[in-house]
């Protein structure tokens, strides 16, 4: 059974931002507006999770990519993960 490779932190913000574009556009810029890091976006395409949507021509070395659905499947995952992760006990419970 292969095993799914985790997200990181900064990969889940930047895929969770195609969930509610319009064909799942991924982003340039995060909140803050900075660019994300070509290593990200590059590390998500390498596992499948984004893909390449359109060449810019007047930034060519801009990465334009869309959520795939293998990058909506790992999300998903991730939350999964997220929410079963066994919560600290408190000293009440200790």
């Amino acid at each position: 059974m292969s095993q799914i490779p985790k997200l990181t932190s900064v990969q889940k913000r930047y895929l969770a931002r195609g969930l509610d574009e319009p064909g799942g556009k991924l982003p340039l810029f995060d909140h803050e507006g900075q660019r994300f890091n070509d290593k990200t976006i590059r590390a998500c395409l390498k596992q499948g999770w984004a893909a390449p949507w359109y060449r810019n021509p007047l930034k060519p070395d801009w990465l334009v990519c869309r959520l795939t659905d293998a990058g909506r499947v790992a999300l998903e995952s991730a939350d999964v993960l997220d929410t079963t992760a066994e919560a600290p006990q408190s000293e009440e419970n200790v």
